[in-house]
Parts: C-alpha cells; sequence; structure tokens
C-alpha cells in the first residue's frame, strides 16, 4: 500500500523579510511536499520526477530520500537546471511566488521515462497543475494517469495552481478539466474554484462548477478556503468541516501537508476496506478531513516545507 506523486520538486528559497532581504533554501514542490508529508505519517512514499543533474537536483532527491521517501524513480537531466521559487511572506504568512521555471528540468520528463513496477506497487497516484503548463510534460501526466488507472490505482489530483506559469489561459483550463475528469479525488482552493467559475462557466455559478466536476469520474471532491472551513462534496452527500484555529507564520506547506494527510490516512483506511466504501461513507470521509485539517494546520504553524510537515505522532 504505497502513494506515489509525480511531478516537479524545486528549490524554495524563503525570504526572511528583513532589509536587506535575505533568502534560505528549502526543498520544495507541491507533489515532493505531498510525497514526504505521506511518509513522515509511515505510510510507503514514492516520488517520481526529473531533477536537474545539478547541486540543486542532488539536494532535493537527498532531501527525499532523508525523509523515507523512495526515490528509485526520480530522473537526473543535464538538459535543464533544478527549478527555484523565491517565496516572500507577508504579516500573516501568506505567499508570493517568484519562479525560475522554464526552462527547468522537471519539464523534461517524458512518458517513456516511466516505469511500470512504480504502478504494479502502487495505490494512489497524486498530481498537480504544474506538470501540466507545458504540452509534453502535460502529456506525460496524461499518461501516468492512464497507466494508474491500468493498475487499478485511485488517482487524485490538487490543482495548486500558479497562473503566472502558464503561457495561455486555454490550455490551462482544458488541461485543467481534462486531469480533473480523470481523478478519483480532486482538491481546489476556494481562489481556484472562483477561478474556474470565472473562466469555464458563463453563469458564474458555484454550483454549476461542481456539478460539473461531480458529472465525470470524480467521487470526492474538497474545497479549502486558508483557515475557514473546507467543504467536501460527492454524488450522495456534501458537508463542511472547521479546521483548528492556529498563528500561521508559514502557509507554504500547509495545502501539501492537508493533502498528504489525506492520502496517507486514505491509504491506512485502504488496508481495511474499499475506496468506493470511504467515499459512500460521511463520516469516514469527516474522520479524513479532520485528520487532514490538523495536518495542514501543523504546518503552517512552522517555516519550511518539508520541515513544517507533520508525523503521526505529532497529530495524535
Amino acid at each position: 500500500m504505497s502513494v506515489v506523486c509525480f511531478g516537479e520538486a524545486l528549490i524554495d528559497f524563503l525570504s526572511d523579510g528583513g532589509t536587506p532581504e535575505s533568502f534560505t533554501k528549502y526543498a520544495g514542490g507541491a507533489p515532493a511536499n505531498v510525497s514526504v508529508a505521506v511518509a513522515k505519517q509511515g505510510v510507503e512514499s514514492t516520488f517520481c520526477g526529473m531533477l536537474g543533474d545539478d547541486m540543486f537536483g542532488h539536494f532535493l532527491k537527498d532531501e527525499l530520500s532523508g525523509h523515507q521517501v523512495n526515490t528509485q524513480f526520480v530522473k537526473f537531466t543535464s538538459e535543464a537546471k533544478t527549478a527555484l521559487a523565491f517565496v516572500s511572506l507577508d504579516s500573516e504568512g501568506e505567499r508570493s511566488f517568484s519562479f525560475y521555471r522554464p526552462p527547468a528540468a522537471d519539464l523534461l520528463f517524458r512518458a517513456e521515462d516511466f516505469e511500470d513496477n512504480m504502478f504494479e506497487q502502487g495505490t494512489i497516484l497524486h498530481v498537480c497543475s504544474n506538470s501540466l503548463t507545458e504540452k509534453n510534460i502535460y502529456l506525460s501526466t496524461v499518461t501516468a494517469l492512464e497507466k494508474a488507472k491500468q493498475h487499478g490505482l485511485i488517482k487524485s489530483f490538487d490543482m495548486n495552481l500558479r497562473e503566472n506559469l502558464w503561457p495561455s489561459k486555454n490550455h490551462c483550463l482544458d488541461r485543467i478539466w481534462h486531469i480533473m475528469s480523470q481523478s478519483d479525488v480532486v482538491k481546489l482552493s476556494k481562489e481556484e474554484l472562483i477561478f474556474l467559475n470565472t473562466h469555464a462557466h458563463p453563469s458564474k455559478d458555484e454550483q454549476n462548477t461542481i456539478e460539473a466536476i461531480l458529472s465525470s469520474q470524480v467521487k470526492l471532491l474538497i474545497i479549502t478556503d486558508g483557515a475557514n472551513d473546507i467543504r467536501y462534496f460527492t454524488a450522495q452527500f456534501s458537508g463542511y468541516i472547521t479546521p483548528p484555529k492556529v498563528n500561521a507564520v508559514d502557509t507554504t506547506a500547509g495545502g501539501d501537508a492537508f493533502v498528504g494527510g489525506l492520502l496517507a490516512d486514505m491509504t491506512r483506511k485502504l488496508s481495511q476496506t474499499s475506496f468506493m466504501d470511504i467515499v459512500s461513507c460521511e463520516a469516514k470521509i469527516l474522520d479524513l478531513l479532520n485528520f487532514s485539517a490538523k495536518c495542514g494546520a501543523y504546518a503552517v504553524t512552522r517555516y519550511g516545507s518539508f520541515s513544517s510537515l507533520p508525523s503521526h505522532h505529532d497529530i495524535d
């Protein structure tokens, strides 16, 4: 029983907010963060992606391995450098990003780079939208989902939208809707739901967008809103939970801690029951989301990405 995360790993240079401003290097990238979040929960975790054959790429692989993430499917390239992101925080820990991507190594992973035995040993495949921004990496992501379906994996998608990485909003919408339609579990932020409403539905009606997502194969839709209520939707029921109240200092890995907690706890439950049993039982969904919310709340009270992610013991 394991979670496979495919996509980007990059370096987050986190601002100290000072004058003059200085930045500290942290391992990051949403799928990489999720892979570490899962591993720190004591669940088998694999990261798959392309890194630059440079000091940052090898630092990332070492950091992933150091957190007990399986990196046997990580590839290296000398054709592009590892991606960088400079992150500034406001007084409430909210982020603003400046990306050095493209070009970047993670965009060079191709469909033929996948190894079938990765899917044979997986239970859940998780992807994000930053692996959709260019045609070839989008096609690689589609291949990953197809292989996951062939091997009976549950498919998870966190939109995790970074608009400044997209050269075209048309490609952005088409590709995101396509990947959502191939996923079993979808997580959006409130801002991402608004983005979809604004650009995809002339009525700009939130409920229409939610129904459109659920009309595909999506079995569980989750919408987060920072420190506010977390909403959930299935074909049978919907509702919300209120996450724990904390003093946030850095929200960089909050969403990834939430998703990692969700996928780790779901994997634990899958050792005793089926996915359809989980998503058809509201009590099980509530249990999953309450646990995941605690993981997200824990992470935002600490700086950095990998270093802020909680273990199962931390949440207990």
